[in-house]
């Protein structure tokens, strides 16, 4: 007489390798990036939803667009985000400034940031009121519902007060590998600081 039927070490083996790969599957996940954060909030942000963003890469764009700021990954906005920022009208009242382009350049660089962009719904916080005339209609990344959302607690004097900063949007400052399209927390060094940790 067998004291171990077949079935009883069948289960015991299946139980065993159950066990085995839910720690496995514990183990693996030694990343901080849950899926909810520690208020609860599901994660579901553009920020969070990728590693890294494609950098930009289009060497027109680059030029024109970085010589005077940083040159946003496109998957920073959605196509119609872009497409509303590259008209012809937006351009010439580019954020206060007039940024106007050849019609050729122009379409050159919003083919690029159409195809590049991030195929999400972007959700703006409602700005107050400006002086900016029509470029405060325009899409902001710093008034993203995800953008607001990771930024939330860091206090305004570490960058809006910080002549090493200056603005939200200078995300290069603070974000090292942004030109890469990375911002991870571990590449986050804000000058006069240090890293920043939530």
């Amino acid at each position: 007489m067998n004291p171990f039927p077949l079935k009883s070490v069948l289960t015991l083996l299946l139980t065993g390798a159950l066990a085995m790969g839910t720690a496995h599957l514990a183990f693996a996940d030694d990343d901080d990036d849950d899926d909810d954060d520690e208020r609860g909030r599901e994660k579901s942000s553009l920020f969070e939803s990728r590693q890294a963003l494609a950098p930009a890469v289009n060497a027109t764009y680059s030029q024109e667009c970085g010589s005077c700021h940083m040159a946003y990954p496109p998957g920073l906005l959605p196509p119609q985000a872009w497409a509303q920022i590259m008209t012809p009208e937006a351009l010439a009242n580019h954020y206060g400034d007039d940024a106007s382009l050849s019609e050729e350049l122009r379409t050159e660089i919003s083919t690029f940031l159409g195809a590049n962009a991030a195929n999400v719904m972007l959700q703006m916080v409602p700005s107050g009121a400006s002086n900016a005339g029509a470029a405060s209609s325009l899409p902001r990344i710093t008034e993203s519902v995800d953008f607001k959302r990771e930024h939330d607690e860091i206090p305004a004097r570490l960058v809006t007060g910080n002549p090493e900063v200056g603005s939200f949007s200078q995300c290069n400052a603070c974000h090292r590998k942004a030109a890469e399209g990375n911002y991870d927390e571990r590449w986050i060094d804000i000058p006069g600081h240090g890293p920043w940790k939530d």
